[in-house]
């Protein structure tokens, strides 16, 4: 898990390569296949931030346009669409060999601190009352083993604890909301873009699960096939994300082959730091 944050901050690392464009590799050895998308929204949340002074991240709305290859560096080319007295904008594109892999607006805002209102965290187990999301690997039965491997030889770079397996480690079809704690495994200094970055790409995980979840043909490791179309996240509050931190899930609508998620980011003081959405394409491989 520490290898894997370290080639994850390897990869947050921007070198300049010309007026407000930078030059990011991808994450070491986690995905063969393909870029995770949580990579591209904490680089372009990066690259943005690093174009700004004075104003803290407080939104990023991005559509995934094309799988990226994750043996390929990556160009970020920032767009300075506005700076006002009190919020920015800035519109980022993650570019591969120049085909635009992700397109994202990020919003920065010198908010106050006062008023503050928001609803409680729901009630759930402390994250050391919870096992890790590899566990639930460990007790897939044995012709599924290979299914659960990645999550073991190549883990993410954060701990994630959860009471019920994901669907694709053999979790149950179900409705309503599921809640995992999530946290950086080490300190990362004090940088507050770059947790609010880490926080943008640790929100990725498991919102397309919530749709296989809730699917009406079932869910079932190996059964559906699916990506994410677009994301957003909404920051209410700066973070550390070296603490642990509560992402609350729900499936909101699955309509055709498209499903709308959402998630609810809270501190263990139970305050709202960011609140999530996600569209996917989710389509059963038995039948298409």
């Amino acid at each position: 898990m520490l290898a894997s944050l370290d080639g994850l901050l390897a990869a947050l690392r921007l070198q300049p390569d010309g007026d407000d464009r930078f030059r990011v590799p991808s994450e070491p050895g986690r995905h063969p296949d393909r870029v995770f998308g949580g990579q591209l929204l904490a680089q372009a949340l990066l690259a943005a931030s690093a174009t700004v002074t004075g104003k803290d991240p407080h939104a990023l709305h991005a559509a995934f346009v094309e799988a990226g290859a994750p043996d390929r560096p990556a160009t970020l080319a920032v767009d300075r669409v506005r700076d006002g007295r009190s919020v920015a904008t800035r519109r980022v594109t993650v570019l591969q060999e120049d085909r635009p892999r992700l397109v994202a607006i990020v919003l920065f805002h010198a908010n106050a601190t006062e008023p503050d209102v928001c609803g409680p965290a729901p009630e759930t187990p402390r994250p050391e009352e919870l096992p890790l999301i590899q566990h639930w690997a460990h007790e897939l039965p044995a012709e599924q083993q290979e299914l659960g491997r990645s999550w073991i030889d190549r883990p993410p770079p954060l701990e994630m604890r959860i009471g019920e397996a994901p669907t694709f480690l053999g979790g149950p079809s179900a409705s309503g909301t599921r809640s995992h704690w999530m946290r950086l495994p080490r300190d990362v200094g004090e940088d507050r873009a770059l947790h609010a970055a880490l926080l943008a790409y640790a929100s990725d995980f498991l919102l397309m699960d919530m749709a296989f979840r809730a699917h009406p043909d079932g869910s079932g490791p190996g059964k559906f096939t699916g990506f994410s179309l677009d994301h957003a996240i909404w920051l209410h509050r700066p973070v550390r994300f070296d603490r642990w931190h509560l992402h609350t899930q729900e499936a909101l609508a699955i309509v055709g082959d498209r499903g709308l998620t959402r998630g609810a980011v809270h501190d263990t003081d139970g305050r709202l730091v960011a609140s999530v959405a996600q569209e996917v394409l989710v389509r059963p491989l038995t039948t298409r």
